[in-house]
């Protein structure tokens, strides 16, 4: 597996990484801590090229994001709602920069009330393990990795696994991207992730899912390079025979639903 930072200097732009260590620099100046987290780590220590940088500021992610956007020349595009925000570069580079937050979940398939947290917090509410890590960007310490839950090790055994087993319970919509990830990175889903995945599907909860929530996810899947085996996982995992009985409220989900059964070779015209 490749050293993170090793990974950053082949697999980052060298723009990019100007922008991680000037984020560094100033979340060291506003007394915060900054991270990449997520898939862009997951990604370079799998050697793989990334260009889907976030960020994840302890402490107000809006501000951070405006202040380093003054520093680099960047436009800036916030949403206040959960605290994050975008920067997009002259050479239409983007950045995500959020708020380390926690997430608590007032009822299954419900979005969640976002409150500031640290980035532990933040990698607590992940989906998987392999994209629950985060590398520090601060001075004296860029490069360092934090990976309490273990994603290294699933990478390494090429394994989706889930973080807790209310993770379908809490998003259903995990369980699309359970199967996606697996597909993509070739790995596969570990049993006990694929027994809270019953769980979620024996209680019903992707009926629970607003439309569009289940379109976006399709969409995605549709978007990858083999979407015809996650589709399979999906139809074997019996997802794609219950979205066919579910009543498709917006045309949203009715047209990518054609889609993916079109790919199926099942119709869908």
């Amino acid at each position: 597996m490749t050293n993170i930072t090793e990974g950053i200097k082949k697999r980052l732009s060298p723009a990019l990484q100007a922008v991680l260590l000037e984020a560094g620099t100033l979340a060291r100046e506003m007394g915060y801590g900054a991270y990449i987290a997520g898939g862009v780590v997951r990604d370079v220590l799998m050697g793989l090229q990334s260009i889907d940088v976030d960020i994840v500021a302890e402490g107000e992610g809006i501000r951070f994001a405006r202040n380093l956007a003054g520093r680099l020349h960047a436009r800036v595009k916030s949403y206040e709602r959960f605290g994050t925000a975008t920067l997009t570069f002259p050479d239409r580079t983007k950045v995500d920069i959020a708020t380390a937050r926690t997430e608590i979940y007032e009822r299954p398939a419900a979005l969640p009330r976002v409150t500031p947290g640290s980035i532990r917090d933040d990698m607590l509410r992940r989906d998987f393990t392999v994209n629950a890590m985060a590398v520090s960007l601060m001075p004296g310490e860029f490069g360092r990795l934090l990976d309490d839950f273990g994603g290294t090790r699933d990478i390494r055994e090429k394994r989706i696994r889930a973080l807790h087993e209310r993770s379908f319970i809490d998003d259903p919509t995990r369980i699309f991207r359970a199967v996606r990830f697996e597909t993509r990175l070739d790995f596969r889903i570990v049993r006990s992730t694929e027994q809270w995945i019953a769980e979620a599907l024996s209680r019903k909860l992707l009926e629970e899912l607003e439309d569009y929530r289940i379109a976006t996810e399709l969409r995605l899947i549709l978007g990858e390079p083999d979407p015809a085996g996650a589709l399979r996982r999906l139809s074997d995992l019996g997802i794609i025979d219950r979205l066919k009985g579910r009543p498709a409220r917006e045309k949203v989900l009715e047209a990518q639903l054609k889609k993916v059964l079109r790919v199926l070779g099942q119709g869908g015209d």
